[in-house]
């Protein structure tokens, strides 16, 4: 009996594989890469996923311009990518235009709703919150705060600026460079000269790996007089990231994640074995690659379930959708198109590999704009004294 031929689905791929920050680009490729290949091994699907990859190198013009051609030229109705705000702001006129579905991987800074978007990276209420009250909770209010200059960085900054304020704290400096500049000596002097209590890190790719390595050698040579290294805080920093930073330097680091290769379930270890399989047997899967893994693997069965590759229908399906995923159970809210997520806090160790800290009890429900985040319990610990009314501002709760 002949075997059914089974229908070729296209789809877009919009990662930067060069450029500053190729080496997620990459891993997010990765990521997508596992989950075609397992879609197309399984008789679960009629039809089989082509996935159009497009590098535009971390330039944003080229991602618009390779938007463009997936969708004019290639008729893709689901483009899977981006990883900076920066990109995802420049094709999302494009998408919506077209009205195209982006499945976007990335956590990212909130305040914004597409129904042209699938959010499956994290909303600022399941990454940047959790690692601001981990920072007041249990090493101070006064931050220091270096990025790049973008859309990422000045968001996350206001809304931790906003939690450290009503905590009693305050913002000691901001300092930013151009997204892709590695030039970072000068702010490594500051930090020396200061000696701030605590780092909040917002660089991207390169410029972040070398300020990494330049604080660390800064210690080495005594330049902080004796003084410990200052915690550095992200809500990027990721695995292979830590290879790059180097042995010694990456070690002691707080991330704020909804995954990390170290989630010891049985669905994250068969996805860790499954991704050395693919990948060579050093390697360990980053959020990143599990993102875009979610986004393929949500994406196929959302085609499935509705029959069709038309966007409203494939977004529907994926409404009434549960993944049992390598970081726990995850789902889109339709409310928002966001995705319910697991946010979790964890220390880098030797080894590049991280240290679970703390795990929410269940996923939470994401809140893009910060609408139900009361500031007043947030801080209260911090602060000292009993809850105050409250009042709106910037979407957030605040102290009046």
């Amino acid at each position: 009996m002949a075997k059914r031929r089974r229908e070729t689905v296209h789809i877009g791929v919009l990662y930067s594989l060069t450029g500053p920050y190729g080496l997620v680009g990459r891993e997010m490729l990765n990521g997508l890469t596992l989950a075609v290949e397992q879609v197309n091994a399984s008789p679960e699907f009629d039809f089989q996923i082509a996935p159009l990859v497009f590098d535009p190198g971390g330039e944003l013009e080229t991602y618009e311009e390779h938007c463009e051609l997936l969708i004019r030229d290639k008729a893709v109705r689901h483009i899977v990518g981006c990883y900076t705000s920066a990109s995802r702001k420049q094709v999302l006129p494009l998408i919506e235009r077209y009205d195209r579905l982006l499945w976007h991987s990335a956590r990212y800074e909130g305040f914004e709703n597409s129904d042209n978007v699938i959010y499956v990276g994290a909303a600022p209420n399941q990454h940047i919150v959790p690692l601001a009250r981990y920072m007041i909770e249990t090493l101070g209010t006064s931050v220091y705060c270096v990025g790049a200059n973008y859309l990422w960085t000045w968001e996350t900054n206001r809304v931790l600026q906003e939690i450290v304020s009503a905590a009693g704290g305050s913002i000691i400096a901001k300092r930013l460079v151009a997204l892709g500049d590695t030039r970072i000596d000068h702010i490594v002097r500051e930090i020396v000269e200061r000696q701030p209590p605590i780092i909040f890190n917002t660089l991207v790719g390169e410029a972040s790996y070398r300020f990494h390595r330049e604080l660390y050698r800064a210690q080495s040579q005594g330049a902080l007089r004796g003084a410990p290294r200052p915690p550095i805080l992200s809500c990027s920093l990721c695995e292979p990231e830590l290879r790059l930073i180097g042995p010694r330097a990456s070690v002691g680091h707080v991330t704020s994640s909804v995954y990390f290769s170290s989630i010891d379930t049985p669905e994250n270890r068969a996805f860790v074995r499954r991704y050395r399989e693919m990948f060579g047997s050093s390697n360990l899967p980053s959020v990143d690659a599990e993102a875009s893994y979610l986004c393929a693997i949500l994406l196929a069965r959302a085609i499935r379930r509705a029959g069709t590759t038309d966007v409203q229908a494939v977004r529907t399906a994926a409404y009434r959708d549960e993944l049992s995923a390598p970081q726990g159970p995850v789902k889109v809210d339709p409310d928002n198109n966001h995705c319910y997520l697991t946010p979790r806090l964890a220390r880098s160790r030797a080894g590049f590999s991280f240290e679970i800290l703390d795990t929410a009890a269940a996923p939470v429900k994401p809140d893009p704009y910060l609408t139900w985040l009361d500031l007043d319990a947030l801080t209260r610990r911090a602060r000292g004294r009993p809850a105050g009314e409250a009042r709106a501002t910037n979407g957030l709760r605040v102290v009046k």
